[in-house]
């Protein structure tokens, strides 16, 4: 079964547009848990425009599904993961100034640096995975650097699904099949919604998890949280 980690980036941007601490990030997770959610997923920034530093601390006490932290493996980030504990990194190579992501991993250029980085986590018990595009040699080096799990980046499929959904999928099928025969887990995430998600799921075989975050909290706009992570539940069975 497909899991789903809601990314809770977005509610957080909207609590420090105002300051105080409207909506509450903490006990959005403890809901979005308590409504089906099967993992919490975050991506703290240099500048915490979103996400602060201080709420993975205090997201790591009450998160009883899977904590999942992205980010660029800096100095400040790995501290924060090694505190934290979590049960997955992601790591994603984010320039500070960086809207959102938008590239995976050269896992061949990167190698020793990731093997490094990977080997620190791994040590303490923490599930790595590497974001990647969807590149049948990336995912074999994330392979090659020890990492447990790649998630594959999902923003080309979903800007190509609407004109040609096989043409958008095919080489996220050759990367899929790829990590299998390398051993390792498949997670994918970025512009992932309820018009793409399904079709995604049918044709991606071993998929652990789907990170969804911006297209989940604005359809919750509408829909409301509790129904919205039922209707992304539904598309992954």
């Amino acid at each position: 079964m497909t899991r789903l980690s809601v990314n809770i980036n977005k509610v957080a941007t909207l609590r420090n547009a105002r300051g105080g601490n409207n909506p509450d990030v903490i006990q959005v997770a403890r809901d979005c848990e308590r409504f089906g959610a099967e993992g919490i997923t975050v991506h703290p920034r240099p500048d915490e425009r979103h996400i602060r530093f201080r709420d993975v601390t205090e997201l790591k006490e009450i998160v009883t599904t899977e904590f999942n932290i992205e980010g660029n493996p800096n100095e400040r980030f790995m501290q924060l993961v090694l505190d934290t504990q979590p049960a997955q990194a992601t790591l994603v190579p984010d320039a500070d100034d960086a809207i959102t992501s938008n590239a995976g991993w050269d896992t061949i250029k990167h190698k020793d640096f990731l093997i490094d980085v990977v080997k620190e986590l791994k040590s303490h018990g923490i599930r790595t995975s590497i974001f990647v595009d969807p590149i049948v040699e990336m995912v074999e080096g994330a392979a090659i650097i020890g990492a447990d799990r790649v998630e594959l980046y999902t923003e080309p499929y979903a800007e190509q699904y609407g004109e040609n959904p096989e043409a958008a999928i095919a080489p996220y099928v050759k990367a899929a099949k790829a990590a299998k025969a390398a051993g390792l887990g498949l997670n994918a995430g970025h512009d992932l919604d309820l018009q793409n998600l399904k079709y995604f799921h049918q044709h991606i075989e071993g998929l652990d998890e789907v990170s969804i975050g911006h297209a989940l909290i604005c359809d919750a706009l509408y829909y409301g949280l509790e129904n919205t992570i039922q209707m992304y539940l539904r598309q992954l069975q």
